[in-house]
């Protein structure tokens, strides 16, 4: 013959089968989202005691959070301090109507790390786009310095081509200043004389450089 249990048998069976830890859990949240909300409350009214401890109850939380969206420990503890100061300003702002405590600060935990994330990105943008300008700068100057000295060694190249008493009037002329007269009272020579020289010497120089 089999004995049913009594009740008081069957409910304590039925505590150590099934225990009720959903609804024990669901139970501490609505707790703890109440017992926040209240801090919330009376840091909206400048209690320094409540931010205390509404900040040891969240931190942890607030800090993981915006962990993962920067991916950087040290970032994450500075805007982690950042929201706590958001908090601490607009803790009077939150209306347990809308949403939960825990609800509110994780949402401004992750607005502020969004933004910490996109002023980053801005910031990299900038500075990428500055060194591009200054290298651009400094290549466009080493180009141009390069160029230069090329052109100086072709025209040098083309000096030497010329016939010394050419060479020399157009040295004189262009690299000396002097004008064809003064060219020509220096080496005590005829103003045609000069002109002659300087004009088949720049010919010559021209044909050496390839420049019609």
């Amino acid at each position: 013959m089999t004995t049913r249990p009594s009740a008081a048998e069957g409910d304590s069976f039925r505590r150590e089968a099934f225990p009720p830890t959903v609804d024990s859990a669901v139970t501490a949240r609505a707790a703890e989202s109440i017992e926040l909300a209240a801090l919330l409350h009376r840091c909206g009214r400048a209690d320094q005691e409540a931010f205390a401890e509404l900040y040891d109850r969240t931190c942890a939380r607030v800090f993981g959070l915006v962990l993962r969206v920067l991916h950087d420990p040290g970032y994450a503890e500075e805007t982690t301090q950042e929201v706590y100061l958001q908090i601490w300003r607009m803790a009077s702002t939150f209306d347990p109507a809308k949403g939960s405590a825990v609800t509110w600060l994780m949402t401004l935990a992750h607005r502020r790390a969004v933004d910490r994330v996109r002023a980053e990105q801005a910031h990299t943008q900038r500075e990428v786009a500055y060194g591009i300008r200054v290298l651009g700068n400094e290549f466009d100057e080493v180009t141009e310095e390069v160029e230069r000295r090329f052109e100086q060694q072709a025209v040098l190249a083309g000096l030497a081509t010329l016939t010394e008493t050419q060479r020399e009037a157009i040295s004189l002329a262009y690299y000396g200043g002097r004008t064809y007269a003064e060219v020509a009272t220096y080496l005590d020579v005829g103003l045609p004389t000069v002109k002659s020289r300087i004009r088949d010497g720049l010919t010559r120089l021209k044909k050496s450089l390839g420049v019609t």
